[in-house]
């Protein structure tokens, strides 16, 4: 089953690889792909995986399904999104370093 949800606050290849990570960690996620260009993240799941648990894992990481924060929530996850974003592009760097070696 899929399942495409579009998301505020991202940015980058860091917030993709931050997201990826995150999400392949609930059980029932079989894969991951992010479209920075349309802010959208389609997640390839089991039928029994929990659609609140990943919604809220991406609202944790600083990217909230879009139109459902507002006011001090939406700064905050803004907030979270860097750090996750700066997270996601080191962890991407080291593994690119751990590919040339």
């Amino acid at each position: 089953m899929k399942t495409n949800v579009v998301v505020d606050n991202l940015k980058c290849g860091g917030c993709a690889s931050t997201i990826k990570k995150g999400i392949m960690s609930i059980s029932g996620v079989l894969e991951v792909n992010v479209n920075n260009d349309t802010d959208t993240i389609e997640i390839t799941h089991e039928d029994t995986a929990d659609l609140q648990i990943i919604k809220n894992k991406l609202h944790s990481m600083g990217y909230p399904e879009r139109g459902t924060v507002e006011g001090l929530d939406k700064f905050v996850t803004n907030a979270k999104s860097y750090v996750s974003c700066a997270i996601g592009k080191l962890t991407k760097e080291e593994e690119e370093d751990q590919v040339k070696k």
